[in-house]
């Protein structure tokens, strides 16, 4: 990808907050042509509208949810027939949950599996292969998380899905290459969007004042959406693999490459004290 987004088309799910709402407003005060799409409708209208004052063209916006393969299918569809393939296709939109295996539903592990996963490959199966197709080149980029390189306490399910969508990442990176069709995969640490205040916490009261505690504590040390989209578009003009929106997460990765030993005497002990923190809170609700 060049340095700069203008005339680009450019595919973002998961525009209407937080990281992709970013991510699509600073594509757009760069003139690029924007395609977008989430499933809250009100807050699509608003990223439309203020993409739209910036100078950007939204040249088609759809409320869905990419888990929804026929209707992200049809999104495509639509795309394709009136303005052609992407150069650039952002996977942006997720959910979270956190909790033991004792305290996670079997919903909770189908709807990270559902979004987080299954979602970013019905864009993928839809919207790759016109790009193939197009011989244009261009790029691809998968948003998955800290939890999809290292081992945070009461992640299994929401990792589940976050190191899947990194692996399919480091495959489809080669595969590709030969169509000069970049892929990078974005691992951010805590972000100030709304999921951090609204993840669930699968047997745990979100209400009770030790576990607002510890949730704002995170909160603190969180980076702002403007700042993770910068570091997402410089990193795909620099064609990286692994995109970072923090130095810590990068920090972490290399400890759990280099020091396997202390990295997991560091985990079992991050896993006793967040359990410990959010044990007052503990809850017999598993919905």
């Amino acid at each position: 990808m060049p340095d700069t987004f203008a005339g680009k088309r450019c595919l973002l799910t998961g525009a209407a907050s937080g990281i992709g709402r970013a991510t699509a407003l600073r594509l757009a005060a760069d003139g690029a042509e924007l395609f977008l799409t989430d499933r809250d409708a009100d807050g699509l209208a608003v990223t439309v509208a203020d993409a739209e004052a910036l100078g950007g063209k939204v040249l088609l916006h759809r409320v869905l949810d990419i888990s929804d393969f026929d209707a992200v299918s049809a999104f495509a569809a639509d795309i394709h027939a009136a303005h052609g393939s992407m150069d650039l296709v952002c996977n942006i939109a997720g959910i979270s949950a956190w909790g033991t295996v004792s305290t996670l539903t079997h919903q909770h592990w189908k709807s990270m599996i559902d979004v987080n996963l299954m979602g970013p490959i019905h864009v993928i199966e839809t919207f790759l292969p016109p790009m193939v197709a197009a011989r244009r080149g261009g790029h691809l980029v998968n948003v998955s998380s800290a939890a999809g390189v290292v081992a945070l306490p009461w992640h299994a399910a929401y990792s589940a899905s976050k190191y899947g969508l990194r692996g399919l990442s480091e495959v489809l990176r080669f595969d590709l290459a030969r169509h000069r069709i970049g892929v990078s995969v974005v691992v951010p640490g805590a972000v100030k969007t709304p999921l951090v205040q609204t993840v669930h916490i699968a047997g745990v009261d979100r209400d009770h004042p030790s576990v607002a505690k510890w949730v704002n504590r995170f909160a603190g040390h969180a980076v702002s959406p403007e700042h993770a989209a910068a570091k997402i578009l410089h990193g795909v003009t620099r064609n990286r693999f692994l995109i970072y929106t923090s130095a810590d997460i990068r920090a972490l990765y290399l400890f759990k490459r280099i020091a396997w030993g202390p990295y997991s005497m560091a985990m079992r002990r991050a896993n006793l004290l967040f359990t410990r923190a959010l044990r007052p809170g503990r809850s017999t609700n598993r919905d």
